[in-house]
């Protein structure tokens, strides 16, 4: 079937000497791979590395076989073009460990129009905004309504969050996060990007980057640290 949408590059992989395969977030059928041939061959003009940067924005034309193998592109192009994301290092670290985050989050083949719209503005706004501190720790919280694990927070004023679970409780149990860490959760429960970006010290968004790195392994069968785990913290030291 050939389709045409939008799609959000999650990951893309060297394959032997000139071929890529690239893993997409698309508007019209949620996780696809493609397989794209002799990708480093200045004659596939159309198929330009740098359209296959993490969570570049396309406009694609594709053909879907459906069958469970790697899918091809026939056309694209750059739907949003990105002014600061990949000069700005700060924005470059960012993306680059939410790209690992959706990479070990995102399996299912399953169309998310709301997810991928919410993807795509927080992207937008990420390359037009230069107070950023506080995005990727928003953009993980928030991504847990699409996964299916939003903190319950029926019982917001109980003083701890219990982690399995994901409620707030009076109690403390052993997967409960303190009454700080749990404090500090619920003022990022209350955050938006346009939210001041001073409200956390640095050593307090260290905290809670550990607080949701830990929430999506509870929460997702074979999820991995990022890797750029270690460079996203320097940044922001």
């Amino acid at each position: 079937m050939q389709v045409k949408t939008k799609a959000i590059v999650i990951s893309s992989l060297k394959y032997q000497e000139k071929s890529l395969i690239v893993k997409c977030f698309t508007q019209s059928d949620g996780l696809k791979s493609y397989f794209v041939r002799d990708a480093f061959s200045n004659r596939k003009s159309n198929q330009k590395i740098a359209y296959f940067q993490p969570l570049s924005i396309l406009e694609i034309e594709a053909v879907h076989k459906n069958k469970g193998t790697l899918e091809n592109f026939k056309e694209i192009k750059i739907a949003s073009p990105f002014h600061s994301i990949h000069t700005d290092v700060v924005k470059s670290t960012i993306v680059m460990f939410i790209s690992e985050i959706l990479h070990h989050s995102i399996h299912e083949e399953e169309k998310n129009e709301h997810f991928f719209a919410f993807l795509e503005t927080s992207l937008l706004w990420l390359d037009n905004h230069d107070e950023v501190a506080n995005f990727h720790l928003i953009l993980l919280l928030e991504t847990t309504k699409y996964l299916g694990f939003y903190p319950d927070n029926s019982d917001s004023d109980a003083k701890f969050f219990e982690m399995i679970e994901g409620i707030f409780t009076p109690f403390h149990a052993v997967s409960s996060l303190s009454d700080h860490e749990t404090h500090l959760l619920k003022r990022l429960m209350n955050l938006k990007f346009d939210s001041d970006q001073k409200v956390f010290a640095s050593v307090e968004r260290q905290i809670l980057l550990k607080i949701l790195i830990d929430y999506y392994t509870l929460h997702l069968d074979g999820f991995r640290k990022p890797k750029s785990l270690d460079v996203l913290k320097e940044v922001f030291a």
